[in-house]
Parts: C-alpha cells; sequence; structure tokens
C-alpha cells in the first residue's frame, strides 16, 4: 500500500481507539458493509456506533487471524505466517511468541536498569519523576521544561516546553488516556500484555540551539557475532512540521529507501561527528539479541538511551521499495534471540 496510507491503516485496525467520533454522513452510512440489512424506517447508527460494533468484532478475532488482516491492510499481502520469509513476517512471530524478555526491556522504565549496567547511567536521560498516582503535588514538583511518557507502549509522548503554557487538568486527562490503553490490543503485540502501566516524566533533552535531537532508530542484525550489521533510520523535526526519515548504512551513505511513514530529506543530514560513539552505543545494547531495534538520542557529541525496540511497527511496517522488506528477511533468523 502508499506509504502514506500506512498511518490511516493502523488506525481503522486500532481496537482501543478513545478518539470522539463525529456522525457519518449519509453516503457512508449507506454503503457500510455491517448496515446492508437496516431496515428502511429504523434508526440509522452514528459512526460511533458503528465503530464500536467494528470495535467489538475485531476484539474477539485470534490474534492470528488479526495480525495476518493488519498485514494484508498495511503491507498489501498476507503473510505466510508457518514459513516466513520477509522481515515483516517475521516480526509477526515474534509479536505471537516473544521471548520472554521482551517484557523488562521493552517497559520503558524497567530497561534503565538494564542500560545502567551494559552502557552506563551517563547514556540515560535523566529521570525527574515516576510517580505511582500524577497528582496535582506532582504537577506543582515539575520543572518548567520536561517530557511526559508511559513506559507501556509507543507514541506515549508529550514535550512541554514551558509548563506556564499547559495546565495539570490537561496533562491528568492525557496521562488517563494513556494509561487506560492496553497496548497489546492495538497490534496484538503480546509482552505488552505484561507491562504495568505508568507514567514518568524525564528531562527535556535539547541541542545547543534549543532543538529537539534527531532520533537515530538503529537496527542491529547479528549481534551474537560482534558488530552487528547496522542500518539507521534517522528522524529529524519529529514534533515538528518538516519531519523526515533517512535510512543510511554503518558507514552513513544515504539510502534510497523509505520506512514506515517518513519520507526522504531534499538534502541528507551530514554524517554525526559522534557517529562511532552511536554505532558503539548500539553494539553494546544489542549484543545479548540476533535483532533488535536500538533508539539512541546523540545531541552535542553526547549519546543517550531512547529505548530498545523488538517488534518495530509490530510486523506492519511498510518499505519502500518493497523488496527490503525480504532483503531484510534474510538478515532476521526466527527465533535465534532464545
Amino acid at each position: 500500500m502508499p506509504i502514506t496510507e500506512y498511518a490511516q491503516a493502523s488506525e481503522e485496525m486500532n481496537v482501543s481507539s478513545t478518539k470522539e467520533e463525529t456522525p457519518a454522513s449519509s453516503d457512508q452510512v449507506a454503503t457500510h458493509p455491517l448496515l446492508h440489512d437496516h431496515v428502511v424506517g429504523d434508526p440509522i447508527p452514528t459512526q460511533s456506533a458503528i465503530r464500536r460494533i467494528k470495535e467489538k468484532a475485531k476484539s474477539i478475532l485470534p490474534d492470528t487471524l488479526f495480525l495476518s488482516l493488519l498485514h494484508r491492510k498495511c503491507i498489501g499481502r498476507y503473510p505466510r505466517l508457518a514459513r516466513p520469509a520477509t522481515f515483516n513476517e517475521k516480526i509477526l512471530q515474534r509479536n505471537l511468541r516473544p521471548d520472554p524478555r521482551y517484557v523488562r526491556l521493552t517497559d520503558k522504565l524497567e530497561v534503565r536498569e538494564y542500560v545502567a549496567a551494559k552502557l552506563g547511567e551517563e547514556h540515560l536521560v535523566p529521570l525527574i519523576s515516576a510517580p505511582d498516582v500524577f497528582t496535582r503535588a506532582v504537577f506543582d514538583s515539575l520543572p518548567d521544561a520536561f517530557v511526559m511518557k508511559a513506559n507501556h507502549g509507543s507514541t506515549f509522548v508529550e514535550l512541554v516546553r514551558d509548563k506556564s503554557e499547559t495546565t495539570f487538568e490537561r496533562l491528568q486527562e492525557l496521562s488517563e488516556r494513556w494509561l487506560s490503553t492496553s497496548f497489546y490490543w492495538i497490534a496484538r503485540e503480546r509482552h505488552y500484555k505484561r507491562i504495568r502501566p505508568r507514567i514518568f516524566f524525564e528531562q527535556l533533552l535539547l541541542d545547543r540551539e534549543g532543538r529537539v535531537p534527531a532520533d537515530f532508530k538503529v537496527h542491529c542484525f547479528g549481534g551474537h557475532a560482534g558488530r552487528p550489521l547496522m542500518y539507521i533510520l534517522l528522524i529529524t523535526d519529529r514534533f515538528g512540521n518538516h519531519t523526515h526519515g533517512d535510512v543510511f548504512d554503518a558507514q552513513w551513505r544515504h539510502m534510497d529507501v523509505m520506512i514506515g511513514p517518513y519520507t526522504r530529506s531534499a538534502e541528507p543530514p551530514p554524517r554525526p561527528d559522534n557517529l562511532e560513539a552511536v554505532l558503539k552505543a548500539a553494539t553494546i545494547l544489542a549484543e545479548d539479541f540476533d535483532y533488535v531495534r536500538v533508539d539512541l538520542y546523540a545531541p552535542d557529541n553526547r549519546v543517550y538511551f531512547g529505548e530498545l525496540t523488538f517488534t518495530p511497527g509490530a510486523g506492519v511496517l511498510p518499505f519502500t521499495p518493497d523488496h527490503i522488506d525480504y532483503e531484510w528477511g534474510q538478515l532476521l533468523e526466527v527465533g535465534a534471540d532464545r
């Protein structure tokens, strides 16, 4: 499917959406497959009701069937789960049979202990608070700038540059929404089931120019055998209006590849001065696994840990061109982490 439709497709398959729905148009209602047996004169269900019916139906689908349908919607073909060949197909197998270690190392709070032991505490983003309950007293104690996150899934991130421009009530509503979301239900990544949701606050990382640093998503293959084969997805201006994702090899050669919804920059970002430090950190964190994506930040010649991701894109991550899905699949051995 076109890469620009990836985010839309993922949202359509999301069974735990908390967004308010607007009433459907008459055309949408008339053509909706759930309404083919509608009796003229009966009240026509609103889009909210339709969405609830669809979500209920999807929630009872077995994980394997759900993932097969989601993969078909996002990638354009049904996955071969019995004999996986592509990167995405092998990631789907990880969703269904995760290594027990994934629970602790996917938890964004629990993983800090692992990273401190492997890499050093100086590579952890300073933790401000990880309260059991987010109260007004916690909010009042926060500095003027911070990042609020949840530990149990992706996209749970809120940057606050100036606390005077937000309110406790707004962040409390956001935290309650995050904590009530089971990330497992979004794409059936089973290791997320066992993570206890928590809210926490970190220092806001900025470079010398006051910008949020780029996100280095380092895909590491074959960590068991020494230095892994690495491909870097560099995401720039992630929280701005000009977000791009550029893919490089370990020698910083710009590749004609797009991953997920990110488009390439017109001019590729220059090689970072501390690229070797980034690759060294990724190598250390990947050494216990056949494959893992190590997310790092590298502002002003420093290196900070972001997260470890064992099932990127939940196994429905579009590649452009599509043959990269097959090439990366050859690099990933099913079950090799065990």
